[in-house]
């Protein structure tokens, strides 16, 4: 009886500040009830996990600025993404941390800039300077590919304003080159992705464009007479972009040509991958109030993307409205051979799960999996499948953070700050939320990155927090299992192999990982793909699908490494 009373509570409350609780003592009272009932199993013995928080440690001393002031700018608490990427090639993960600006009547004493942290192992080192990486626009995302193939990883951040590409020069330092390749843009842009969608071994660009926003123009909102940030319905949509590499130096904007252009989103957040098994990449985007997109890829000779997100039922939610969708992201969490869809949306609405039914067509199965009910008192920004244990099955993780720090005012279980959740699967079966300290602080976070950060063979996780230092969380879970860590490297196809397919079997397990840039909520994940093993000592089959087609087979590989595939 517990699931159909909430749903009622659910649709009482109206979604996005619309209209006033008239019930709202009995709904908290009800609400705390069933939180209690439904939302807290205690986790199996098998599946507790522990994270440590070493941010100070490691010597990172980043801090987010938003610009906030009392005019409430729309922008100012859409956070930013962060970035986990080896950009000398030492083998280790840098840290890369978008910023935010100042906004009309705000000057820090110090120019916010982005930052970027070198890995020296027990610490991380501010380079950003030295490798004049500190863009000092208003920043939100971020994503990196090698888009002109020379063995360099080159990073490119999303602005309200023009974007920026810096391309690696292998010293130590980067150079600006937006505008000689053509990527800058001037719009309000949010998540971003390299993508070779024709196959050419040429990364390609795709830039999503959230609002049509101007200072000047700020909308003003309230409810019950408080002022509030205003939510996207207040604002024109933008149409995303997608550049593509003319493989010399430059890019030429197709996005009219790919069939793209027609339609004006709300989006935040984009992931790619090939979501229906053909062998090219196909890319999503989370849309906020307005229907999601899926593009899939139909290219040949000529680029040409097709829009079917609602003929394959992920555009709407299960009763048929566009959610707020924030973040999104692709992985297997049952082991079918099959890219699933992980959507987070905003408070009172549940985060998305969507099981791709291997037809053209995925089912939401929020609920069903057990991801549903804990997710309605949360705003949801970033979030990714990643095996946390390293027992062959791909986690949850869900960082959360409301918009308004007045909240409180307005809603009688809305909180600011929130904790984070981490999601444990259950053999594909079902997700069991973990009970971690470190991941439970509250905070008011936004983009997620995820990596071994410490090269110990189990996956570290880095959250940018609004107005706020960075929560980096490492991974130590005492734990037995084993685990393979894979670099490609591509030399026909592009150099960082985005878009590659690596299908692992050992015993009767088997399991797919794709290389991919952009992730979740405007952040980038390491390049490198993990699995985690469980038992197995050694895996049977190891096949790279590379993004130009060509298959590439390893047999008896050990395990507890980091192996390196160079494409033959």
């Amino acid at each position: 009886m517990c699931i159909p009373i909430l749903s009622i509570i659910t649709h009482t409350r109206m979604i996005r500040y619309k209209k006033t609780i008239s019930f709202a003592p009995l709904l908290f009272i009800l609400h705390t009830v069933l939180w209690i009932s439904i939302a807290q199993p205690a986790p199996s013995q098998n599946q507790i996990v522990q994270f440590t928080e070493v941010t100070e440690q490691l010597g990172i001393a980043f801090r987010h600025t938003n610009g906030e002031s009392d005019e409430k700018y729309f922008i100012e608490p859409i956070g930013s993404g962060v970035a986990l990427f080896d950009f000398d090639n030492d083998r280790d993960l840098d840290l890369y941390l978008v910023n935010g600006s100042d906004l009309p009547g705000q000057t820090s004493p110090v120019v916010p800039t982005n930052r970027l942290y070198r890995n020296d192992g027990d610490t991380f080192t501010d380079v950003t300077i030295q490798a004049t990486v500190g863009d000092t626009g208003y920043g939100l995302g971020c994503c990196v590919g090698d888009y002109n193939n020379d063995g360099l990883t080159d990073l490119y951040i999303t602005n309200n304003g023009p974007n920026v590409l810096y391309r690696n020069n292998g010293d130590g330092t980067f150079t600006d080159v937006t505008e000689a390749t053509g990527v800058g843009g001037n719009q309000f842009s949010s998540g971003c992705a390299f993508v070779d969608i024709d196959t050419d071994g040429y990364l390609d660009l795709y830039v999503v464009n959230y609002v049509q926003f101007d200072l000047e123009t700020n909308p003003e909102c309230t409810r019950q007479g408080i002022r509030t940030y205003c939510t996207p319905e207040a604002l024109q949509g933008a149409t995303d972009i997608l550049y593509r590499n003319n493989g010399d130096g430059t890019f030429t904007d197709i996005t009219a040509a790919a069939g793209i252009s027609g339609a004006n989103g709300k989006g935040l957040g984009v992931v790619c991958g090939d979501v229906d098994n053909d062998g090219d990449i196909d890319v999503f985007v989370a849309n906020d109030t307005t229907p999601n997109f899926l593009y899939l890829n139909d290219s040949d000779a000529v680029i040409q993307m097709t829009e079917t997100a609602l003929f394959a039922g992920v555009a709407l939610s299960e009763e048929g409205r566009a959610y707020s969708g924030m973040g999104a992201n692709l992985g297997d969490f049952d082991n079918d051979g099959y890219l699933d869809i992980a959507i987070t949306n905003f408070q009172d609405q549940t985060n998305s799960l969507y099981h791709n039914a291997q037809s053209g067509f995925f089912n939401e199965v929020s609920f069903a999996k057990g991801i549903g009910e804990r997710s309605l008192p949360y705003l949801a920004w970033g979030v990714d499948f990643v095996d946390v244990n390293n027992d062959g099955w791909l986690d949850l993780f869900v960082a959360n953070g409301h918009l308004d720090d007045n909240v409180a005012e307005i809603d009688p279980i809305g909180t600011y700050a929130q904790p984070n959740q981490l999601f444990l699967n259950n053999r594909g079966i079902s997700f069991e939320e973990s009970v971690d300290a470190a991941i439970a602080v509250e905070k008011v976070s936004r983009g997620t990155a995820f990596g071994d950060i410490d090269n110990d063979g189990d996956i570290d996780i880095v959250v940018s927090n609004l107005k706020n230092a960075p929560t980096v969380l490492r991974n130590d879970s005492n734990n037995t299992s084993q685990w393979l860590c894979i670099k490609l490297i591509g030399t026909h196809c592009n150099r960082d192999a985005i878009g590659a397919r690596v299908t692992l079997v050992s015993g009767d397990s088997t399991q797919i990982r794709e290389v991919k840039s952009g992730s979740g909520y405007l952040s980038q994940n390491d390049l490198r793909l993990h699995f985690g093993l469980g038992d197995a000592t050694q895996i049977n089959t190891l096949t790279v699908r590379w993004p130009c087609g060509k298959r590439q087979t390893l047999q008896d590989v050990e395990t507890n490494r980091v192996l390196v595939i160079s494409e033959e």
